[in-house]
């Protein structure tokens, strides 16, 4: 005859400390993650920001421009545009191109205008990009836009 097994306090502790150790183990591992890949703030204040943020966005919409960002054969080429869809050359135009979820990779893109489009070399490798673009209108208008950019393989 088989001798019957008895569930003790000792398999219950076992049991409850594993299972907390688990989700402890998790917990911190995720917490670790998110904080080694956070980017950093992007305002100072974002209460003093929010302050003229419907002003800039207004100012900003009554310029009427667009502006797409592509990768092509390795330059960044920036396409701004005005409303009528004809080619814009801003007073000032900047652009950083970065990762989404760091700093280590980003850069300032060397931008020039040829004509139609703002261009730059950029190496840049498979995956996600963001590339935050500030400029200002020759009426001193800001413009800020940043727009994501997947490149494949």
């Amino acid at each position: 005859m088989s001798e019957e097994r008895k569930f003790t306090g000792r398999h219950a502790a076992a049991i409850f400390i594993g299972a907390f150790g688990i989700i402890i183990t998790v917990n911190l591992a995720m917490a670790w993650n998110a904080v080694s890949t956070f980017p950093g703030l992007t305002v100072k204040n974002s209460y003093i920001a929010s302050q003229s943020f419907d002003d800039r966005r207004t100012a900003q919409e009554a310029l009427g421009w667009t502006v797409e960002a592509e990768l092509d054969d390795g330059w960044l080429v920036l396409s701004l545009r005005d409303a009528e869809g004809r080619p814009v050359r801003a007073a000032t135009l900047d652009a950083v191109v970065g990762r989404p979820t760091h700093k280590r990779e980003d850069f300032p893109a060397e931008l020039s205008f040829n004509g139609q489009d703002y261009v730059a070399p950029a190496d840049l490798g498979q995956g996600y990009w963001s590339v935050l673009v500030t400029a200002e209108a020759p009426d001193g208008t800001p413009f800020e836009q940043r727009l994501q950019l997947s490149v494949r393989g």
